[in-house]
C-alpha cells in the first residue's frame, strides 16, 4: 500500500509540474528580441534582414548561437576555418545566400582564393564518396575496419 501511495503521489507531482509548464512557458535568459537587435546592430553595424525572418521569440537564441560560435574568436577553430567549413556545407546544401556569405566571410578572415577552391573541392569529394558508399550499400563495419587499417599503416610509416 505504501508503494502504491508513493506512485500516486509521484504521478500527481508530475502532472502538476506538466500543467505548470503549459501555463508558464519557459523563457530563455534575455529572450528579448529588442535587446538582441540592439546587440546585433552594435556588433555588425546594422541588423541584416535574415534576423527579421525569425519570430521574435527566436531572435535572441539565434543571435547567441552565432555570436557564441561563429563570431567568437576564443573557440577551438579560427574564423577562417569556420567560414571555409560554412562554405563547404553551403556548397552541398546548396544555398546561394550561404555560399555568398561564407565566401566573403572567409576572405575577410584571410582565406585565399586557393583555400576557398580547396574547401569547395573537399566538399565535392566528400559528397562524391558519400554517394558511392551509401548508394552501393557498402558494409559499414567492414568500411570502419578497413579505414582503421589504412590509418594504422599511415601512422606506422610516419614513425
Amino acid at each position: 500500500m505504501l508503494k502504491s501511495n508513493r506512485s500516486i503521489k509521484s504521478l500527481m507531482i508530475a502532472a502538476g509540474v506538466g500543467a505548470l509548464f503549459t501555463i508558464a512557458p519557459a523563457k530563455a535568459e534575455d529572450a528579448s528580441a529588442a535587446a538582441a537587435y540592439k546587440d546585433i546592430e552594435a556588433t555588425l553595424g546594422s541588423v541584416p534582414d535574415m534576423f527579421k525572418t525569425l519570430p521574435d521569440v527566436a531572435v535572441a537564441g539565434a543571435w547567441a548561437e552565432i555570436k557564441g560560435v561563429q563570431l567568437n574568436p576564443k573557440t577551438a577553430l579560427d574564423g577562417k576555418t569556420k567560414e571555409l567549413m560554412g562554405l563547404a556545407v553551403a556548397s552541398q546544401i546548396p544555398c546561394q545566400y550561404c555560399i555568398y556569405f561564407h565566401t566573403e566571410a572567409a576572405k575577410l578572415n584571410g582565406a585565399t582564393d586557393e583555400e576557398i577552391k580547396e574547401a569547395i573541392a573537399m566538399a565535392a569529394i566528400v559528397r562524391h564518396w558519400s554517394t558511392m558508399l551509401n548508394g552501393s550499400q557498402v558494409d559499414f563495419a567492414a568500411f570502419k575496419q578497413q579505414t582503421d587499417g589504412v590509418f594504422a599503416a599511415v601512422k606506422a610509416k610516419s614513425q
